[in-house]
């Protein structure tokens, strides 16, 4: 073994390493998305369209969720208005 083979193989390891951190955020992240119920993305949308009509407002204005609990789900639902 080499002296730059030493700094090679720890260089691969820590992109190995880097890589593995990316893939749990990723895995982590699609749990979450998987766990919403499928109309979820519907019902943001009709709820833009709705808001829309009075408000001018972006996509990203209006967050939609759904908290579980033991006992019941709570759908909550945030608008961001503009100011004027």
């Amino acid at each position: 073994m080499s002296f730059l083979d030493y700094f090679r193989s720890k260089k691969s390891n820590n992109t190995a390493n880097v890589a593995k951190e990316r893939l749990q955020i990723i895995v982590a992240h699609e749990r979450g998305q998987r766990e919403q119920p499928d109309y979820l993305p519907q019902l943001q949308q009709e709820l833009l369209a709705v808001i829309r009509k009075y408000v001018q407002i972006s996509d990203d204005m209006v967050q939609v969720e759904v908290d579980r609990n033991d006992s019941c789900s709570v759908l909550e639902l945030n608008v961001t208005l503009p100011e004027s």
